[in-house]
């Protein structure tokens, strides 16, 4: 007896959305959060802090909006982004809350400026702010492509953000703030994402033109003499901002994070050549008229021997010290003396506070959620399946990382100070929003990445399949 049936080809199989894995993540990051908040309390005066409950109600909150925003938006996301963004943040509100706790910066505070207010709570504010316009960026943003419709009105847009702390007032010798009123902005923390999609939509077009090289040299192609222009205009422009803002930080910033990516677009290493021969031959010279910037190169130096004459010396030289005192394992939460680095001990000198309360090995554990971040950045470019996606993917986790770098490498001597905030640990309204509004992109581009094929549609000239059974 035989039977002929009729079979349809078999369609795509979705593939896992892992949101469970991200909800269990959450727990974990949000639990490791609170843990920490406990401990500093237990260590400073013996008891649990008294805030405990509305923090860890506060972070549960925000942690779980983005979840079930992730969840419904984009629910084929990376598992580890908002984990470890979240997990970040919560150990630099905990951080922040400790050194809100110290008497030595309470009493500078009210001997200068005659009152002191905890950045704590604003962090916490900020921190939901954030949250908030990652949430918009999932539910505004159904496709990470049309910013590509933005290209030019981006760079015109990342141009003003850079421009404006030029017409501001200089804070702590570098005009990198836009004060209105009671507010005050860092435009720079938002100008790097913009100009991550202005050089994606850029890169992608010229690409093929930068990448063709004129001639041989010492083994590496060099690109045509018309084909410098846009790198030597990225270079001015990065030299102006140090020259007129004195803002080292973000003219690093800005410029090694369209070498990264024209790299990237083009595969020629002697864009990376040319770039850190520019980049070097640009901070040597502005160095050498420039107070500001020869203030933090002779800090670097030898943070040492200005120790008493120099403010920049004072912070890195205290800064080696508590890392020193640190040792492998750290003195314990709230058991430290970072706070002897003055106003600067919950922002640019964060990192100190994690050395010697939690030593090398929590210094690591700290580098290693940074890396991961970038790493799950990259791991999206990879994935993503078109070359705007896979380029703006490469410049944010670019960013991301340069401006680790550049924070921590200031901090533990390694390069001169450069003024910028830890993503998600220091206290800083514009940083954490705009890192959150950077993760929210990512996790849109993953999603597209990440997101099976549909299955074809089923057409009349279906699989015919003979089975004969006795």
């Amino acid at each position: 007896m035989s039977v002929v049936t009729n079979t349809t080809t078999i369609g795509a199989i979705d593939a896992p959305s892992r949101r469970n894995t991200e909800l269990m993540m959450m727990v974990f990051a949000i639990a490791i959060s609170v843990f920490a908040y406990a401990n500093v309390g237990l260590a400073i005066d013996g008891t649990l802090p008294s805030g405990m409950f509305g923090y860890g109600l506060g972070l549960v909150l925000l942690g779980g909006v983005a979840h079930l925003v992730v969840r419904k938006f984009a629910p084929y996301a990376d598992p580890l982004l908002l984990p470890l963004a979240t997990l970040l943040n919560g150990l630099g509100l905990v951080l922040i809350w400790r050194l809100d706790q110290s008497q030595r910066l309470i009493d500078r505070a009210e001997s200068q400026w005659g009152k002191y207010t905890p950045d704590a709570p604003k962090q916490l504010m900020y921190s939901a702010v954030g949250v908030a316009l990652l949430v918009a960026v999932l539910i505004v943003l159904k496709d990470h492509r049309i910013l590509q419709r933005y290209t030019y009105i981006s760079m015109v847009a990342a141009l003003v953000l850079l421009v404006m702390p030029m017409f501001f007032p200089a804070v702590n010798g570098a005009k990198i703030w836009v004060s209105l009123g009671p507010f005050s902005i860092q435009p720079g923390e938002f100008a790097k994402i913009i100009i991550a999609i202005f050089f994606s939509g850029y890169l992608m077009v010229k690409r093929d033109a930068l990448a063709l090289a004129s001639r041989r040299f010492m083994g590496m192609y060099l690109p045509r003499g018309r084909d410098l222009g846009p790198i030597l205009v990225i270079w001015a422009l990065s030299i102006l901002i140090l020259v007129f803002e004195t803002d080292l930080g973000t003219s690093l910033l800005f410029f090694g994070l369209f070498v990264i990516m024209l790299y990237v677009a083009t595969e020629r290493t002697s864009w990376i050549v040319f770039g850190l021969l520019m980049s070097a031959a640009g901070a040597v010279g502005v160095a050498t008229f420039e107070p500001h910037v020869q203030s933090r190169v002779t800090a670097w130096q030898d943070p040492f021997a200005c120790f008493q004459t120099d403010g920049a010396c004072e912070q890195i030289s205290n800064a080696i010290m508590s890392f020193g005192s640190g040792g492998t394992l750290g003195t314990g939460w709230g058991q430290g003396h970072s706070d002897l680095i003055g106003f600067a001990a919950n922002a640019d000198f964060i990192l100190s506070t994690v050395g010697e309360e939690l030593g090398l090995a929590g210094m690591m554990a700290v580098l290693l959620i940074y890396g991961l971040i970038v790493e799950r950045g990259v791991r999206t470019a990879l994935a993503a399946r078109d070359p705007f996606g896979k380029l703006l993917a490469i410049g944010l986790s670019g960013a991301f990382a340069i401006q680790v770098f550049v924070v921590a490498g200031g901090v533990m001597g390694l390069i001169p100070l450069t003024g910028m905030t830890m993503p998600f640990l220091a206290a800083g309204g514009s940083s954490v929003i705009a890192n959150w509004a950077l993760i929210g992109i990512l996790i849109r581009i993953s999603d597209t990445a990440r997101r099976p094929a549909p299955a074809p549609a089923p057409t009349s000239d279906a699989e015919m399949t003979q089975v004969v059974r006795p």
